[in-house]
């Protein structure tokens, strides 16, 4: 969960002084805005969390490998986001933006208290790209899914202020 702290910090800080219109200008025809970037974690953590009551639990004759989930970060490899992920067109202020963002790391950090390492390490979810992950694995996975769009961010700001 460290991580995820950190990361999440860092989500703050890149979006910090941004207006309203800069993250919702579209760059390029079928490319997400800041906004829409924001609004996919959102998505993405909100529906991780909320699936982890759904978790199944590890056996020998389902066992889950360990995965390298901090190649999500890897931006080198495109991958598209499953359609229940990919964000609305909605005009969306930064602080609804945040609002959310901060809702979804609520229910995030409320699970985590609420969960043994056992659970963390002994029940997993399918995963669209690693196959499966335990919940610990997703946990990190989230951390490095929003590292990699700090990334996409940077560029977006980059592009905006050219």
């Amino acid at each position: 969960m460290e991580i995820n702290i950190k990361v999440r910090e860092e989500l703050l800080e890149v979006i910090d002084g941004l207006t309203d219109e800069q993250i919702n200008h579209v760059l390029e025809e079928g490319k997400w805005t800041i906004a829409q970037v924001l609004e996919h974690l959102y998505l993405t953590e909100k529906l991780v969390v909320r699936s982890f009551t759904e978790a199944i639990p590890v056996t020998e004759e389902d066992p889950v490998k360990l995965k390298k989930v901090h190649l999500t970060q890897d931006r080198s490899q495109k991958v598209n986001a499953p359609k229940f992920l990919v964000p609305s067109n909605e005009y969306q202020t930064i602080e609804q933006l945040k609002e959310k963002l901060k809702k979804s790391r609520e229910s995030l950090e409320k699970f985590m208290g609420d969960i043994s390492e056992q659970d963390l390490n002994g029940k997993y979810l399918p995963h669209p790209f690693f196959d499966k992950l335990t919940l610990k694995q997703w946990v990190e996975f989230l951390g490095y899914h929003e590292k990699r769009h700090i990334g996409q961010i940077e560029e977006l700001k980059k592009a905006l202020t050219k």
